[in-house]
């Protein structure tokens, strides 16, 4: 077995070598790092101050500018509505123009009793019936200002086999011994092939519509005739009659 072989060390004496620092170098070299470690965070929180105060100002000042605006605001408000309910003053020698005047009307429904001697009856009592300047009397409606008035009627019946259906809208006048035919509808019904085949009876209705436009004069008595009045069917809502200044 081989013997070891020595170790041999050699010792440079040519070489540097760095100094360590001496226990009381190395302390003070501590105490400086804790010093500028506590200047960096005194520094760090002297940011986050600044930055709180910043934020809070301008919070500040965005409230002050809302509440600013909102008050110039209302003030623009209440400056437009009293300009708006001020009335400006009217030239002297100008007076206000009349306030416009509800015009005549009226409006007629269908009675329980349809006809009468040919002459279709009405209320002006019932339901929406009114009548406003004019005058219903009997079965005339009764002009009381002179104009053009828009005159209507509808009527509501029931053709029995072939009927002749004669809807007239009259005028009665003093001028005249006579009464004038203001509009009329002459029509021929006779029951639908529906209602020929039913073996049930079933009423064939119709209605007829008559509007026009007349002149007027005070005095002037409106009515409306129809004749085989047995075909006329009752109701308020079928049947109806009026006028309107225009």
């Amino acid at each position: 077995m081989a013997e070891a072989c020595p170790q041999v060390f050699v010792v440079d004496s040519q070489a540097n070598y760095a100094a360590l620092p001496s226990g009381k170098n190395a302390k003070g070299l501590r105490v400086s790092q804790r010093v500028l470690l506590f200047l960096v965070g005194l520094a760090l929180f002297g940011l986050v101050v600044e930055a709180c105060f910043i934020f809070y100002m301008y919070r500040k000042i965005e409230v002050r500018l809302v509440s600013l605006f909102s008050l110039c605001m209302c003030a623009h408000v209440s400056i437009m509505e009293r300009e708006s309910n001020e009335i400006p003053p009217l030239p002297t020698g100008r007076t206000l123009p009349a306030e416009p005047q509800r015009r005549p009307s009226a409006h007629l429904m269908g009675s329980k009793n349809p006809v009468n001697k040919n002459i279709v009856q009405w209320t002006d009592a019932d339901g929406d019936a009114f009548t406003y300047r004019m005058e219903y009397n009997g079965s005339h409606l009764v002009v009381q200002e002179d104009g053009y008035y828009y005159l209507y009627s509808k009527v509501y019946f029931a053709a029995e086999e072939c009927s002749a259906i004669k809807h007239k809208v009259m005028k009665h006048t003093e001028a005249y011994d006579e009464s004038m035919e203001l509009m009329k509808s002459n029509r021929l019904h006779c029951h639908s092939p529906r209602a020929q085949m039913s073996q049930k009876p079933v009423e064939d209705l119709w209605n007829s519509f008559l509007g026009g436009i007349f002149h007027l004069q005070p005095g002037d008595k409106i009515f409306v005739t129809l004749e085989d009045g047995k075909t006329m069917r009752p109701g308020s809502a079928e049947n109806f009659m009026g006028a309107f200044m225009i």
